[in-house]
């Protein structure tokens, strides 16, 4: 059975991600139902750091300028860890972003922008970042994401806008 892909379009350009569906059952399926109901549509990029990561996903962000952007959970609460497959947080992936406390993870994920492998769930140390997704195209779209000008918090200066992502069946 082939992956189930997704069209993540931005107000920087879109993006098609393939989600590990066979590996990571549970992170991809609470992806794919809060994009089918539109959980995603209209919030904003709220971190990004150029040379690591973009992050997204938190309902707070509706609002680009929200002091709790980055705070929030989706509408089901945390997700189980998914210590399945052996994906590393390599460039283009996407990883469930969490407190740090196991089993903590929601709504709210990162593209990785650099090999970063110290986040894998299965590399020494306590961050634990299962990967569930891979960009296929528009990683040019991820670096335009990840080198917007940002404030003091990593927040872009200039809001990145998720306008809707859609699963493609």
């Amino acid at each position: 059975m082939a992956n189930t892909q997704a069209l993540l379009q931005t107000s920087k350009g879109d993006v098609k991600i393939e989600l590990f569906t066979d590996e990571n059952p549970i992170t991809t399926g609470n992806f794919i139902k809060l994009s089918k109901a539109g959980f995603y549509d209209g919030l904003h990029f709220h971190r990004v750091i150029q040379g690591f990561m973009c992050q997204f996903g938190c309902p707070n962000s509706r609002d680009p300028n929200s002091g709790s952007a980055g705070t929030g959970k989706g509408p089901d609460g945390n997700i189980q860890d998914e210590h399945t497959s052996k994906y590393s947080n390599e460039v283009g992936t996407l990883s469930m972003a969490n407190t740090g406390a196991p089993n903590s993870g929601s709504c709210q994920f990162f593209i990785n922008t650099k090999h970063n492998e110290f986040l894998d769930w299965f590399s020494p140390g306590q961050s634990k970042h299962p990967v569930f997704a891979k960009v296929i195209e528009g990683m040019d779209v991820i670096t335009a994401i990840e080198t917007t000008p940002t404030d003091g918090r990593d927040r872009p200066v200039e809001p990145v806008q998720m306008v809707k992502v859609t699963i493609l069946d």
